[in-house]
């Protein structure tokens, strides 16, 4: 049998997507930039599932923020242009969309940001912070910060 080497690459990533458990609706929501890869979508235990978030959600752990000069312009998972000075954040899991408020466990304080990417990946991080978010909270100086991250009602920016 001759396999043409589009063909047989398609199918291979298909293959390793599937394997994987990622999900196709969500991969096709919009280009990750080099920040991602194709591991981010894998159910996590603990996490809501991608249609929907209870008000009441939270989680804790490391937090981190991105923005280096390669994320700047490019496209997140929910199509956006990466802008480091929007509260934007990205969860491996959370409906991109969700309004959350993030809270430094160490600082007190707190910052409202929008998902709007996928990750982190790398090491135990639940959650990557703009650059602008990560300021707020005290985060930018440190790289990684204990956190609470709580889920908001939609509309609850716009509230005060």
């Amino acid at each position: 049998m001759v396999c043409l080497g589009l063909m047989c690459g398609a199918r291979d990533a298909h293959a390793r997507h599937a394997k994987h458990g990622v999900h196709h609706a969500v991969a096709r929501q919009g280009a990750a930039t080099r920040h991602h890869h194709h591991h981010a979508l894998r159910r996590l235990p603990g996490l809501p599932p991608m249609h929907s978030v209870s008000s009441t959600w939270s989680q804790h752990g490391l937090a981190s923020w991105y923005g280096t000069h390669r994320e700047i312009g490019h496209r997140t998972a929910s199509g956006d242009v990466f802008d480091p000075m929007a509260m934007t954040a990205a969860h491996r899991q959370l409906p991109l969309g969700t309004l959350v408020r993030i809270r430094s466990t160490s600082t007190g304080r707190s910052v409202i940001v929008r998902i709007n990417d996928r990750g982190p990946y790398r090491g135990r991080r639940i959650i990557d912070l703009s650059p602008a978010a990560a300021r707020m909270i005290g985060l930018l100086d440190r790289g990684t910060m204990m956190v609470e991250i709580t889920a908001l009602p939609p509309g609850a920016a716009s509230q005060g």
